[in-house]
């Protein structure tokens, strides 16, 4: 995988712009006292070229990201810049060739899919460097004074001038200092820039006359507006963390499976607005992704659970080579891996899942009540999901301890979850009730989860305490922890009635008037 490095800068401009054919350092006030900045050191001139790549409906700069290929200045080569909050952003970086590197296209294929890159804009910038030194003559920051010429690649090209100031922290530097820093600049007639990339002003400065801008969506009104906006807004995290998955992010692979979870839940549960018929087809689809991002996620949250249940015996209560067995069980049960993963993200059905939430969206197949009023419809559906989970949680707990019992509670886990996610795009329209609702059947589903896990790990132990026995290897610590699992389960059961009693009103809160 390419270098990444992750970025915090902020853009300023002159109120009045100057002159922008060259820098002008004239533009850059004294930094010198902002902060802990001792001293402003001049490190001189450079020149850049680069060149910006997008698909033809410009998909890349659509959702803030910018991959370009730039010469010139200390770090020539591919960049891909992905956004990560207000003023962060990660940048990947690999060697300068032709075409564009593999490692960078998988980072952006969720988007460009089977679409072809092509230059876009091309940007050559007259950089002024100063770097900001504290008193130890360690670099705080570096401010660059910009004059950028853009070029448009595509249609009919225009092209621009302008002149900005780029202020990046260093690594590991204090994000105060860039408050500090901007005081300084304000005071001196500049402005935060309001495009957040030059690219993003590149091709704002540079489209054809005519052309009409990109816009946001309208407010939703209808019970539909509200289902289409919070598929939008799930079909956006499903592809925004797919760079993550692949540079192997810390949690991202559990968000975006339980984004898949989303999707589906919204699709089966909003049947009244959504046609079915249409939308199984494709909620199948989200299953069986979820389900590949999930093969080795279940598995190693059974092997740390056992790991540290392990770790927190006595000394006396281990007999037996019990973690040498678990870390063999760990390795030889391990269904998927990681290259197994990027070759479904890489592969022909995922991204035709992607194209298909695309069409959807486009040309949702809305039923009569998509029309009507959302605190109606909407509220309708939660209390649908709310009577579902009601009704199979005292069912389980009307059964004797035991598997059935520990199935029923397994499926009211399932339906915890619709019910939660169900709420919770109903939040929007319908507010705090909704957000009520969300929350308890979140409190539920996670105490019934702690009871699977605890089901799942009793199963595991029996497994292990077997191959034990077959090796004449001792099982006395397979039977103690087996016996702490069984005595948090009961506990956990015992406080499933109060918490089912708590739930129970969450659905008539919603119901009007």
């Amino acid at each position: 995988m390419a270098a990444t490095k992750r970025e915090i800068e902020r853009k300023y401009e002159p109120e009045k712009p100057n002159e922008p054919d060259r820098p002008d350092a004239g533009l850059l006030p004294d930094l010198t006292g902002a902060g802990p900045v001792a001293a402003v050191v001049a490190e001189g001139v450079a020149v850049l070229d680069a060149v910006y790549y997008d698909t033809p409906d410009e998909r890349l700069s659509g959702a803030g990201l910018t991959l370009r290929r730039r010469t010139g200045g200390t770090d020539a080569g591919w960049h891909l810049k992905l956004p990560v909050a207000p003023d962060v952003r990660d940048e990947i970086q690999a060697p300068l060739s032709d075409t564009v590197p593999p490692d960078l296209a998988g980072l952006v294929r969720s988007r460009v899919r089977d679409r072809e890159l092509r230059p876009l804009v091309r940007l050559r910038s007259e950089r002024t460097v100063s770097h900001l030194l504290d008193a130890g003559g360690t670099l705080l920051a570096e401010v660059s004074v910009d004059a950028v010429r853009a070029e448009r690649l595509t249609g009919v090209g225009g092209t621009a001038r302008w002149t900005e100031i780029e202020v990046e922290l260093a690594d590991g530097g204090d994000p105060a200092l860039l408050d500090k820093v901007e005081k300084r600049l304000r005071k001196a007639g500049l402005r935060r820039s309001a495009a957040p990339s030059k690219l993003s002003r590149a091709l704002a400065e540079t489209a054809p006359p005519g052309r009409p801008r990109a816009g946001g969506e309208p407010a939703p009104v209808t019970a539909g507006d509200h289902v289409l906006a919070h598929l939008r807004a799930q079909r956006d995290a499903l592809v925004a963390l797919d760079p993550a998955v692949r540079r192997d992010a810390e949690d991202s692979v559990h968000r975006m499976r339980v984004t898949t979870r989303r999707l589906r839940g919204a699709l089966r549960s909003y049947g009244k607005v959504l046609d079915r018929t249409v939308t199984d087809p494709l909620g199948a689809e989200l299953k069986w992704l979820g389900g590949e991002l999930g093969l080795d996620r279940d598995q190693e949250v059974l092997t740390e659970r056992l790991t540290a249940d392990l770790d927190a015996l006595p000394a006396e209560l281990v007999t037996g080579p019990v973690r040498a067995r678990l870390r063999t069980w760990s390795r030889e049960r391990r269904t998927g891996s990681r290259r197994r993963l990027l070759a479904v993200l890489d592969g022909h059905r995922y991204l035709r899942l992607l194209d298909a939430l695309d069409a959807l969206l486009a040309d949702p197949p809305l039923r009569p009540a998509a029309a009507g009023d959302p605190a109606e419809v909407l509220a309708r559906a939660v209390r649908k999901d709310f009577a579902k989970l009601s009704t199979g949680l005292g069912q389980a707990l009307a059964l004797p301890p035991g598997t059935d019992r520990d199935l029923a509670l397994h499926q009211a886990r399932k339906q915890a979850k619709r019910t939660r996610y169900v709420a919770e795009a109903a939040a929007p329209a319908l507010g705090d009730p909704a957000t009520g609702a969300a929350r308890a059947a979140r409190t539920l589903q996670s105490l019934l989860g702690d009871h699977q896990d605890s089901v799942m790990t009793r199963e595991t132990l029996r497994e292990l305490a077997g191959q034990a026995h077959k090796a004449r290897e001792s099982s006395f610590t397979y039977g103690v922890l087996y016996g702490r699992e069984e005595r948090r389960a009961a506990d956990l059961e015992a406080e499933l009635p109060g918490v089912w009693a708590d739930l129970r009103p969450c659905g008539t809160v919603l119901r009007p008037g």
